[in-house]
């Protein structure tokens, strides 16, 4: 007699299953709306495209846009300030909410522990426009730290328009911004470790320290990678608002990202063509990157984003 489990038929387990699919029709439905249908509209990128002529009736120009842009001065210097801002920020912002995590982690009382966690989440919900006017309050040439040093005979000008010290700014901006609302996922991964790893590590005489590195660290490991890679599928994304808002302050030359350029060039300039092609070309390297790095975590025995 066969004793194997009947497999399920799909009818059955979508009978089964139908309130729970339910519930993902309004999320499946936003990325579809907002993501894969305007997807469609990258064959601009291959087009003279004109939007009186319409995307079917603008002239078919091949690669010529990728060709045009990539002689473009302007989107090289766009392409050198992303990658800048890119790489302080998983230098400096990326390690932070694991930071912070660990920090909070670390606390004993509860009230303590609630109370940091509330103020550091809170800079999450303000825009850009009130973080920048912040900043700009604080260290900008009449701000509050700058009027301070000023009284004692300390001049730091305008740091707010410094082109020199402006991709450091711009990630002190994300790290006081989004580091509490980064630390969410990490303190649940530590608190997903079993406990009873700790009390094995303290019954050997392993103090604070050592628990953090063999415990700690290697208990959320899995989640750091995955968080790195999809980082890294972002990682030409540096904040649009945010530069938008003080470009004019510091010039295009330092503040003029990928982002910024395809606005620019796309929207006020009219260039649909070689604009799209830009954004085409960041989304392509970003889905590649995701790719790599993926491959990288299974190298190392992680499961990644997918296998």
């Amino acid at each position: 007699m066969d004793t194997r489990p009947q497999r399920r038929t799909i009818r059955d387990r979508l009978k089964r299953d139908w309130t729970l699919l339910a519930l993902c029709v309004p999320g499946v439905l936003y990325f579809v709306v907002f993501f894969y249908v305007p997807l469609l509209g990258n064959v601009i990128a291959f087009k003279d495209y004109a939007p009186f002529l319409g995307i079917n009736g603008s002239p078919w120009v091949g690669l010529e846009n990728f060709a045009t842009l990539l002689e473009e001065p302007e989107f090289w210097s766009a392409v050198s300030n992303t990658l800048q801002i890119t790489a302080l920020q998983l230098l400096l912002y990326f390690p932070a909410p694991i930071a912070l995590a660990l920090l909070l982690n670390s606390l004993v009382g509860h009230r303590v522990k609630r109370f940091i966690q509330s103020v550091v989440y809170l800079p999450h919900f303000l825009s850009w426009v009130v973080v920048v006017a912040m900043f700009q309050q604080v260290i900008g040439g009449a701000g509050t730290v700058s009027g301070f040093l000023n009284t004692h005979g300390i001049t730091i000008g305008n740091l707010m328009s410094n082109p020199d010290t402006f991709k450091l700014l711009v990630t002190a901006q994300v790290i006081w911004k989004d580091c509490g609302w980064g630390t969410i996922i990490f303190l649940a991964a530590i608190t997903a470790i079993d406990m009873s790893h700790y009390e094995a590590a303290a019954i050997d005489g392993a103090d604070w320290k050592r628990r953090l590195w063999h415990v700690t660290l290697p208990g959320i490991r899995s989640v750091v990678l995955m968080m790195l890679i999809l980082r890294l599928g972002d990682i030409l994304s540096v904040g649009f608002e945010q530069m938008v808002l003080q470009r004019d302050a510091v010039g295009a030359g330092a503040a003029e990202v990928i982002d910024t350029y395809v606005y620019y060039h796309g929207i006020r300039d009219g260039d649909w063509g070689m604009s799209t092609a830009a954004g085409l070309m960041k989304g392509l390297i970003g889905a590649a990157l995701i790719y790599a790095a993926n491959k990288l975590a299974h190298r190392f025995g992680e499961q990644g984003i997918y296998r």
